[in-house]
């Protein structure tokens, strides 16, 4: 199996690969864009997306690369995520000006940056990538934030460990893929749809499925380019799309939707994750 992520070696999307197969060879992209073209035509059969943070929420891109793309998903992998600050083992805290991340892991330990006085905080592409950067480069002012395999990888030292705001800091991932994967039964649906723009018509999607006790887990609006102040709703559903409640709900949001799309029905991560592999320690 070929599983492709975003990133460097260290990510987190590296960990949440490996614990589809720990065994995989992973083909590692610079930008999600290049995951859905690997799996789309190139060398990986699988990709791993971060779709959602605890503490920082959505990724919203990866909601408009569903949308553009036709690769299904297939499964989800929650990830424990622990920042550490790593610089060059001659580097130390008081000689900082600079602190490189990805956005998100930046929004996540903002508290922490905070209490850094005359540090710029600098936005990068990745984690991993970051702590690359600072070993690559020899920066000797530089920290980057990052897990700690990163700073195996790369040869840094920690400068401070677990700098995100709250311990109970997990990213969901959304596994996509051109063919399910073995031994998982799907229980969740994860939808796309819009609704005329009239009063009313928002409630009355959501209510062909609280009318049929459908779990709906998550509600996601994102703008239709193009179409000024119109929406697209993503919602998960606690449900298989082949279920007959969540079927027949399908089809009475289709009578009036304009649009609906399935975008994958697929074995959540609390009924799949008890025979996953657990990956390599990134988050200790």
């Amino acid at each position: 199996m070929r599983i492709a992520y975003q990133g460097e070696p260290g990510a987190f999307s590296e960990a949440a690969a490996r614990r589809v197969d720990a065994e995989a060879q992973l083909v590692p992209c610079r930008s999600f864009e290049e995951v859905f073209e690997a799996v789309e035509g190139g060398p990986a059969g699988y990709g791993v997306l971060p779709i959602e943070n605890s503490i920082g929420g959505s990724i919203h891109r990866n909601y408009d690369l569903l949308l553009a793309h036709e690769i299904p998903i297939v499964a989800e992998v929650e990830v424990p995520v622990v920042h550490h600050l790593l610089a060059l083992p001659t580097t130390t805290l008081e000689a900082l000006k600079k602190v490189y991340s990805h956005p998100q892991a930046l929004a996540q330990c903002e508290r922490f940056l905070r209490k850094l006085t005359g540090v710029e905080i600098v936005a990068t592409y990745d984690t991993a990538g970051s702590a690359k950067m600072v070993a690559d480069q020899q920066l000797t002012d530089a920290a980057a934030i990052a897990s700690s395999r990163a700073g195996e990888l790369f040869g840094l030292t920690t400068l401070a460990s677990s700098i995100q705001d709250f311990d109970d800091n997990i990213t969901r991932f959304l596994v996509i893929g051109r063919r399910p994967l073995k031994n998982a039964v799907p229980d969740k649906t994860s939808i796309v749809f819009s609704v005329p723009n009239e009063p009313g018509s928002l409630f009355k999607a959501l209510s062909v499925f609280a009318l049929r006790g459908v779990d709906l887990t998550k509600l996601e609006s994102r703008p239709i380019p193009g179409r000024p102040w119109e929406y697209l709703f993503y919602a998960d559903l606690a449900a298989a799309r082949d279920e007959l409640i969540c079927a027949r709900a399908l089809g009475h949001l289709a009578e009036f939707a304009p649009t609906l799309r399935t975008l994958g029905s697929y074995a959540s991560w609390k009924s799949h994750h008890c025979w996953l592999p657990d990956p390599f320690e990134v988050v200790s």
